[in-house]
């Protein structure tokens, strides 16, 4: 992502250690939010956020927004803390012996953002008999009305709801976008400046492998490239504007390299999601090549949308969440 300048990123995708730095995790987490998650704490009984939280909705690692539990699982235990009777996907939560405070416990980690959770005991009730003992801390929790928004989509199912029947008068008054330019973070950041752009997600996109991880789209094995997927009104900002914002926020003549940046997930492309929208780009690439602006051939690769997989929670609104400003990737006039 942004790198100091005097730090040039490697091309093996060193850089992309997860889930961030120390310093940015300080940053987006409370000292009580670290304390839990990254030094294996625990928070006091009934003055937790979520204990008593009854409300409908799925629970997510609070770095890396991986799904962990369900309010369908979770049930009052009595302890003061959420207590769910199974993870939500059987490999969602990891578990191991801890030996630590003179006692013999099973603790509870998230598989990927490997997240200090709880623990588990042997005491819940049936049909599991375990109760799942966690942190409000280490948590954040999403209503039913957020998931489909926020990329959860798939678990509406388990409040009766199908996930494949879209909104008729959401989808009619809205089009997506997608776009590759180097760092997300940065790209989101543009994109969410322009009137008429009404959601973005960062995520992954153009490459093979199914429900990447950040570690992996840098290990250069997956062919993914870092996007953003735009949702926008296209009577407040057309398709071709949003064009315009993508070339003009990037160098589109460096092949798989954005400044520091360096590895096939920071190429340049546009992943089209209409024939229109295949159309309108190519002809802006075209004008763009004839204007002569760059001395070297604009690289942008043009091709349809494929699957698009959303980005660990912690890349969303990145910038946003962590009071920065990005260095690149705002559009030139």
């Amino acid at each position: 992502m942004e790198k100091d300048a005097k730090k040039p990123a490697v091309s093996k995708g060193a850089q992309c250690a997860l889930p961030t730095s120390d310093a940015e995790l300080r940053k987006l987490l409370t000292p009580e939010q670290y304390r839990v998650m990254r030094e294996n704490g625990t928070e006091a009984p009934f003055v937790n956020d979520l204990w008593n939280n009854h409300k409908p909705g799925i629970y997510v690692d609070r770095i890396t927004g991986e799904p962990l539990f369900s309010s369908v699982d979770k049930f009052d235990s009595g302890t003061g803390w959420p207590s769910f009777i199974r993870p939500i996907e059987k490999d969602a939560v990891t578990e191991k012996e801890d030996t630590t405070h003179g006692m013999v416990r099973v603790e509870a980690r998230s598989k990927k953002g490997n997240s200090h959770l709880g623990h588990v005991f042997p005491d819940g009730p049936k049909p599991t008999g375990l109760r799942y003992c966690i942190n409000s801390a280490s948590l954040r929790f999403v209503p039913v009305a957020n998931l489909e928004k926020e990329g959860y989509r798939m678990y509406l199912t388990l409040f009766g709801k199908d996930p494949e029947k879209k909104n008729a008068a959401v989808t009619s008054k809205t089009e997506t976008a997608t776009f590759a330019a180097g760092c997300f973070w940065g790209s989101e950041y543009a994109f969410r400046k322009i009137p008429g752009v009404l959601k973005t997600t960062v995520g992954y996109t153009g490459g093979h492998t199914k429900d990447p991880t950040y570690e992996q789209v840098c290990s250069h094995t997956t062919g993914h490239a870092e996007a953003v997927q735009v949702e926008f009104d296209p009577a407040k900002v057309s398709y071709e504007k949003l064009l315009e914002t993508f070339w003009a926020m990037h160098d589109p003549t460096t092949v798989n390299r954005q400044g520091p940046d360096i590895g096939d997930q920071y190429r340049s492309a546009v992943f089209f999601n209409s024939p229109e929208q295949e159309k309108a780009a190519l002809a802006l690439k075209s004008k763009l090549e004839k204007s002569e602006k760059f001395k070297r051939p604009v690289v942008t690769e043009i091709t349809a949308a494929p699957r698009f997989y959303p980005a660990e929670e912690y890349h969303q609104q990145y910038f946003e969440k962590t009071g920065q400003r990005p260095q690149c990737h705002l559009p030139k006039s």
